[in-house]
């Protein structure tokens, strides 16, 4: 079942189910699944408040991600630090997955404020007609009343209908973006990766931290000292 609220009216009480578990609510206001209309609301104020809705649902899951691609960041940074380039990649693309997932959630989230502009444009529609008739018909009537105080009133009713509706068109138009699929080539896996670098002040392939295998070299060329030095006093016996 979707992460979205399930209202069910029974009886004087509703119940309400999200994530599976079921709430007891005292609220006059219900929504079915289908947006089914309750307290007056129209049916296309009920599929809006549920576009809203739902809009909402996904920028909060689009913030959600934000937060885990940040704390995936500082994982790079912090395997970076220690030397580990395995561990820090996989964590960058951990990082960069996430941010293509807040990138979707919030791209779905302008498609779904787009259609809920155009339903709300339909309902302002239906509303503004509905009082357009009823200022035509009083505009009828106070023109053959020739009460020009009342038809400039009038006058100004109808124009505002109009504004609203311009306002609600330019937000229709201004919510509706092309959409574009982002995958994470390698690429940007390695861009992060020298960016988490930069910031803790490593260089990538030069200053990162390794092993210590400057004990090992003196060891080595130690021993080989030795051998020398042995060879020399065998060398020096056999003459004597």
């Amino acid at each position: 079942m979707s992460s979205l609220s399930l209202f069910l009216n029974r009886g004087d009480k509703e119940y309400s189910w999200k994530s599976g578990r079921k709430v007891e609510s005292s609220s006059t206001f219900t929504v079915n699944k289908l947006g089914a209309s309750q307290s007056g609301m129209s049916a296309l104020d009920n599929h809006l408040f549920n576009l809203k809705f739902a809009a909402k649902e996904l920028q909060r899951n689009s913030k959600r991600c934000d937060k885990q691609e940040k704390e995936e960041k500082e994982k790079v940074t912090t395997a970076l630090k220690k030397g580990n380039r395995e561990v820090a990649q996989v964590h960058a693309e951990n990082a960069i997955r996430k941010k293509n997932e807040s990138l979707n959630y919030l791209r779905m989230s302008a498609r779904i404020d787009a259609v809920a502009a155009r339903v709300q444009t339909a309902a302002t529609q239906k509303r503004v007609t509905q009082s357009m008739s009823g200022v035509v018909k009083s505009m009828e009537s106070a023109l053959k009343s020739m009460n020009l105080e009342k038809v400039q009133n009038l006058m100004d009713r109808f124009e505002k209908d109009f504004e609203d509706l311009d306002v609600q068109s330019a937000t229709m138009e201004g919510s509706m973006s092309a959409t574009t699929t982002l995958n994470a080539p390698q690429h940007q896996v390695e861009a992060l990766i020298q960016e988490a670098a930069d910031k803790a002040g490593l260089e990538i392939g030069q200053e990162l931290p390794t092993a210590d295998t400057s004990s090992i070299g003196t060891k080595t060329s130690t021993a080989v000292g030795e051998n020398d030095e042995l060879s020399k006093r065998l060398a020096a016996l056999r003459q004597m």
